[in-house]
């Protein structure tokens, strides 16, 4: 990674890195969260480019190593893109249908290492939920 970024790409990079370690938490990768994870890349506009240089980025790191990196890079963003980054993942938590206990720690340790509020967290994602639904009704 270049020592300097802009602080879309640390968002972007930051944001991979947690939907990694939390789909990696269960020590399975199930379909719908690889679902999950395209409709994230799609959503955020996050380039193949960076994305193929993150999964180049992680290769020998364990989990400790990726999400540390991702605290950094999620830290030197906004409160809103830290905000936006934890509903992602606790709306990926949810895509296999059945959350494990160690999703749970990570969300947790998440929220504790970036400073959001699991309330802004919840509420956020039902209000993303609901706009959804709407948007598919029409």
């Amino acid at each position: 990674m270049t020592a300097t970024i802009d602080q879309t790409t640390a968002y972007h990079l930051g944001l991979l890195h947690f939907v990694h370690v939390l789909m990696s938490a269960d020590g399975i990768i199930h379909y719908r969260e690889q679902l999950a994870l395209e409709e994230i890349k799609i959503e955020q506009n996050i380039p193949s480019d960076l994305f193929k240089e993150f999964r180049y980025s992680i290769i020998g790191k364990n989990e400790l190593q990726v999400f540390k990196e991702g605290v950094a890079l999620l830290n030197s963003c906004t409160d809103q893109e830290r905000l936006c980054a934890l509903v992602h993942l606790y709306r990926l938590s949810e895509s296999d249908d059945n959350i494990h206990e160690e999703e749970v720690r990570f969300l947790f340790n998440s929220l504790k290492q970036t400073g959001v509020d699991f309330e802004d967290v919840v509420l956020a994602a039902r209000m993303t939920k609901t706009a959804r639904e709407v948007q598919a009704m029409r």
